[in-house]
């Protein structure tokens, strides 16, 4: 059983996971509007996607082209449950989770094939833009 509870701690010990995680909160998004909110390239997200995933964290689902993330009801994992009720009541207050909702209620306005077309570069010049700033415990 460690090695399962390990596999859910790699996963979260991630600043970038955890934002992920914040803001799959309110329902499933797409890769390209988690790809628009983070400003990363998507090779980086698909990869913070998987590890999420294999930890039981995620479920995915795909429809045409597009594939959508949302936070696992059904996990393989005994542990995600928890991990997950612990993540949803910690860090509302935080600078970056607040800047990530904001950018979320934007691209929830915008179509998948604009955000597509886009790509990480949605949100640049914008505050927050850097990827690698830090999230407040």
């Amino acid at each position: 059983m460690l090695e399962v509870f390990e596999t859910i701690g790699r996963a979260i010990s991630d600043q970038t996971r955890i934002r992920i995680l914040k803001m799959l909160q309110p329902g499933e998004l797409c890769v390209c509007q988690i790809t628009a909110i983070l400003g990363l390239a998507p090779a980086t997200v698909s990869k913070h996607l998987s590890l999420l995933k294999i930890a039981g964290l995620l479920s995915q689902r795909k429809r045409g082209r597009w594939v959508y993330y949302r936070l696992s009801t059904q996990s393989i994992n005994d542990y995600a449950p928890n991990v997950l009720s612990m993540i949803g009541g910690i860090l509302a207050d935080d600078k970056t989770i607040t800047e990530d909702r904001h950018r979320l209620e934007r691209v929830n306005l915008m179509s998948l094939e604009e955000l597509c077309g886009k790509g990480r570069f949605v949100f640049v010049g914008e505050p927050f833009d850097d990827p690698r700033k830090t999230v407040s415990a």
